[in-house]
C-alpha cells in the first residue's frame, strides 16, 4: 500500500466514525431486507466517499463523477441514490441526529424528560465517551463546508429537520402516561445510577458515533422513528405515546431541543475551540438545553393549559 493509498484509508475510517457522531448506521433500521441493508450500505460507501473528497479537494473541485469512482460504482449508480454529489453527504448527516434521538430515547427510564435530553448530549458529544476526537474535527470541518455552499447547507437542514421528527416521536414516548406505569419501579432504582449525565458526566455510555457515519461527515444525529402523520392535523402522537400527549407541545418541544443541540455544534464548528474544552458543543449543548428547564412538560402530557411564568395573561396550551 502506498503513501497516498494509506492516507486515503485512513482518511475514510475517520470519515467513518465522524458519521456516528453528529446529529445510527443503516443497520440499525428496524428488520430491513438484504436489499435494502445493501442499499443502504452503498449510499453510506458513497457518503464517505463524498466527505473524504471533499475535505482532501474541496467542495467546487470534486464532480460526481469523482465520488463515484472513489467509491467504486458507476456514475450512473451515484446518481440512482443521488440527485447532486452534495446530496451524497445526506447519510452522513442522517446518521449524526439519530444517534442523539436513540440516545433521549436510550436515557433511564427514571430521566425526566430536561435530564433525558441532557443526559443525551454528554453521551453522544463527549469526545472520548462515544465519539473519537479526530472526528469532530471532521464534523467542524464538513459544517464549514456547508457553510459556504446553500446546496450543502439544504441537506444539513432537511436531516436536522428529520431528526427533529424523530425526536418528536422519541419524547412523545417518553410523556406516555402507559409508559410511566410500566416504569415506575425503574425510577427509584436506575435514574440515579446514571443520573449524573445530566450534570455533564457521564458514566460508561458511548456518544453516537463519530463524527460521520462511517466517513467523515456527522452521521449518527437521529435514528427514530417520526411523530405520526396525524400530528399535522393535530391529534394525539400515536407512535404507543398514549392519548393524551399532545402533538403541538411535543413538536415544539422537539424543535427547541433540536435547534439547542444544532445550534451549539455549527457554532463550535465555525471556531476553533477544541471539542473537549469549556467552549466545546456540549457545554453549549447544556446550556442551551437550560431554555427547556421551565418548559410546561406536565401540560404536554396531559393536553391541558399551563401559564407559562412570567406571561400569566397568555396560557400556553398543547391540546
Amino acid at each position: 500500500m502506498t503513501g497516498t493509498e494509506r492516507t486515503a484509508s485512513a482518511a475514510r475510517a475517520s470519515a467513518a466514525h465522524a458519521g456516528n457522531s453528529l446529529h445510527g448506521d443503516a443497520g440499525a433500521v428496524a428488520g430491513p431486507s438484504l436489499t435494502e441493508r445493501r442499499k443502504a450500505a452503498t449510499r453510506m460507501e458513497i457518503a464517505r466517499a463524498a466527505a473524504e473528497l471533499f475535505m482532501r479537494h474541496g467542495l467546487r473541485a470534486t464532480r460526481a463523477e469523482d465520488v463515484a469512482r472513489a467509491a467504486g460504482v458507476a456514475p450512473r449508480t451515484f446518481y440512482r441514490y443521488f440527485a447532486s454529489k452534495e446530496e451524497a453527504l445526506g447519510p452522513l448527516f442522517s446518521a449524526g441526529a439519530e444517534k442523539w434521538a436513540e440516545a433521549v430515547r436510550d436515557a433511564p427510564a427514571g430521566l425526566s424528560v430536561p435530564d433525558a435530553l441532557r443526559h443525551a448530549v454528554v453521551r453522544t458529544l463527549t469526545p472520548g465517551v462515544g465519539v473519537r476526537p479526530e472526528s469532530m474535527e471532521w464534523v467542524r470541518s464538513l459544517l464549514r463546508l456547508a457553510e459556504g455552499s446553500p446546496a450543502l447547507r439544504r441537506v444539513w437542514g432537511e436531516a436536522c429537520q428529520e431528526a427533529e421528527r424523530t425526536l418528536g416521536e422519541v419524547l412523545a414516548a417518553r410523556l406516555s402516561p402507559t409508559r410511566d406505569t410500566a416504569e415506575a419501579g425503574a425510577r427509584d432504582g436506575a435514574v440515579r445510577a446514571d443520573g449524573d449525565a445530566s450534570a455533564g458526566t457521564v458514566s460508561g455510555g458511548r456518544v453516537p458515533g463519530d463524527a460521520v457515519a462511517g466517513g467523515t461527515v456527522p452521521g449518527d444525529v437521529v435514528a427514530g422513528g417520526a411523530v405520526s402523520g396525524d400530528a399535522a392535523a393535530g391529534d394525539a402522537v400515536s407512535a404507543g405515546a398514549g392519548p393524551h400527549v399532545a402533538v403541538a407541545g411535543v413538536r415544539f418541544g422537539a424543535a427547541v431541543a433540536g435547534a439547542a443541540v444544532r445550534v451549539a455544534v455549527e457554532t463550535w464548528a465555525a471556531g476553533d475551540d477544541p471539542a473537549d474544552g469549556p467552549a466545546g458543543p456540549v457545554p453549549r449543548a447544556l446550556g442551551h438545553l437550560e431554555a427547556l428547564r421551565d418548559f410546561p412538560w406536565d401540560a404536554v402530557r396531559t393536553g391541558t393549559p399551563r401559564p407559562v411564568r412570567g406571561a400569566a395573561s397568555h396560557p400556553t396550551t398543547f391540546s
